[in-house]
């Protein structure tokens, strides 16, 4: 069975829940991606999402640059560790919905993260990969 440190994308960029949403949205500008994980001393404390700085701060009126990141994070988060297999994680994705999910050592440290990409490209289950893009495609009952 295929370990999701084999595939995952390493040395995840994070921003500190003190940070304004202004500069989780320059990152993610600047690293061209729709999630950032929120950490403080390597500690996974949540994620902060394109959708999570509209719905919380841009359609609520609010500062973008005054609100911050723990503010507008989404902080119930679900993770692998990083000796799980890929159908942990996948079946983690499709249950719950969501294209990317933190992976944290064995001393609970933000080490990775995964992507449905990830798994549709790298994974060795291409028919679970299919699967699992239309669960997390899928609306909510």
């Amino acid at each position: 069975m295929q370990k999701l440190k084999e595939i995952m994308t390493p040395f995840v960029e994070s921003i500190l829940p003190e940070a304004t949403v202004q500069d989780a949205a320059m990152k993610m500008k600047d690293l061209n991606v729709g999630a950032i994980p929120v950490c403080d001393e390597g500690a996974l404390l949540g994620m902060v999402t394109d959708r999570d700085l509209v719905v919380r701060v841009l359609a609520e009126g609010r500062d973008h640059k005054e609100v911050t990141v723990n503010e507008a994070m989404s902080p119930d988060i679900v993770y692998c560790f990083e000796d799980d297999d890929t159908d942990k994680a996948s079946k983690i994705m499709a249950d719950r919905q969501i294209r990317r999910l933190p992976i944290l050592s064995g001393e609970e440290k933000l080490v990775g993260i995964i992507s449905l990409a990830d798994l549709a490209t790298r994974g060795s289950e291409r028919q679970s990969s299919c699967e699992v893009l239309e669960q997390v495609s899928s609306p909510m009952p």
